[in-house]
């Protein structure tokens, strides 16, 4: 038997998007797959990986000064630190960049460990995840980070081994109010209209709004928008589901629709169908839903992607396709002639690096880029051959350095 450690102590989506590197693992001969994570996601890590063995720590000083928060995670964690210590793992997976997660790497044999390292007290950054902050000068390009985190694993599972196609539930429609920062989430009149063309267009039963208890006051207003036939039909569900309960509706959904939300991946992961709003400071080519049957209504500006926690310079604008009028239309015809400016359409796919997106409506400028980074990265990950094709090359030299090119690293520990 051969113990392999995954560390995610980021939130709820990205406990979502680790499942290609959690399956990867669980699906070599012998494996037992361990996941360290933060205590509060603990219950829904049981329900969405039942077979993982999880080691809950607290991760998050949320309300703490920074010395209330070490104190608190020091002797909270004690003793899973110690269990983890005393474990023999072949691999361990440390996926964050976070101090947290180098103290914890500073537990095992560098050699062993895959991301950030500790050795003789300094941190060190693996080559895979150096790439991808060199790269994250090209925001538009890059991949999406389900794939990013199973390529650790050469043998990665196919990426149509992920999640299943979507597929209606019968379970009517589900809306997520917010995301986590106020620039994912469109205003209150504006995700009514958009709820309201798709339960028309759908003839949908039942229209479930969903999120925190914070949201509770926007499902309020969102209800208030809401023609009065679509009213009586709807449901405030804002801080009022457990993980399980969450699981259950999101599950059942004919369509969830959503900005970038951990929710999001949740549908994915069950086969629910998705339709997201990506304003520009979310990019679905780096974490739109994962999967196939899933849409993407992408706004796009010439700022875009943006860092959502800096103030905008532009007004927003990346809201003014989704608040133009003939918005309504195009939701329902599905026709390019129909798109509004400032919006691009996307239907999910697959290539051969993972989880893609293709445009029906609007332009994608990137596109062909795109194509020369992933299949830069599909051979830097598979060393296919060709190595690098002319194209390609430009991208070699400005993601690699000196080093990588006299060595013979692989980049990532393999099944043996």
């Amino acid at each position: 038997m051969k113990n392999y450690l995954v560390i995610q102590l980021a939130r709820f989506g990205d406990l979502i998007q680790t499942k290609r590197l959690l399956g990867t693992l669980a699906a070599r001969p012998g494996a037992t797959v361990h996941l360290c994570l933060d205590a509060s996601l603990a219950p829904l890590a049981r329900l969405v990986y039942p077979d993982v063995v999880l080691h809950p720590i607290t991760a998050h000083g949320t309300g703490l000064s920074d010395g209330q928060a070490s104190l608190k995670m020091l002797l909270d964690n004690r003793q899973v630190f110690a269990d983890l210590a005393a474990m023999d793992f072949e691999t361990i997976y440390n996926l964050n960049f976070s101090g947290l997660n180098f103290r914890l790497a500073a537990m095992f044999d560098p050699e062993r460990v895959e991301g950030y390292a500790w050795r003789s007290g300094q941190e060190i950054i693996g080559r895979w995840p150096a790439m991808a902050m060199r790269w994250s000068g090209f925001r538009r390009l890059g991949m999406n980070l389900v794939d990013f985190w199973g390529a650790y694993c050469p043998d990665m599972l196919p990426a149509s081994a992920i999640n299943p196609e979507a597929t209606p539930k019968g379970g009517g429609i589900g809306v997520v109010l917010a995301g986590r920062e106020s620039r994912r989430s469109l205003p209150a009149p504006l995700l009514a209209r958009i709820a309201a063309t798709l339960a028309g267009s759908r003839k949908a039963r039942s229209i479930k709004l969903l999120g925190g208890q914070a949201e509770r006051a926007a499902g309020q207003a969102v209800t208030k928008e809401l023609p009065a036939n679509l009213q009586s039909m709807t449901e405030n569900l804002a801080g009022k589901t457990d993980w399980q309960e969450l699981v259950n509706i999101v599950g059942g959904l004919d369509l969830l629709i959503t900005p970038d939300t951990g929710t999001m991946h949740l549908a994915a992961h069950l086969g629910t169908p998705v339709t997201a709003f990506f304003l520009s400071s979310a990019w679905c080519f780096e974490t739109g839903p994962y999967g196939l049957g899933h849409t993407v209504y992408q706004g796009v500006t010439d700022c875009l992607p943006c860092l959502e926690t800096a103030p905008c310079q532009e007004n927003v604008k990346c809201l003014n396709g989704f608040a133009d009028p003939g918005l309504r239309r195009f939701l329902v015809t599905g026709k390019a002639e129909h798109a509004p400016e400032g919006i691009l359409a996307l239907h999910t796919a697959f290539d051969g690096l993972g989880q893609t997106y293709v445009p029906f409506a609007g332009t994608d400028a990137d596109a062909s880029r795109r194509t020369v980074l992933r299949d830069f990265l599909l051979h830097h990950l598979t060393g296919a051959e060709p190595r690098f094709d002319r194209l390609e090359q430009a991208f070699a030299q400005q993601l690699y350095r000196e080093k990588d090119w006299m060595t013979a690293e692989q980049p990532s520990k393999t099944q043996e």
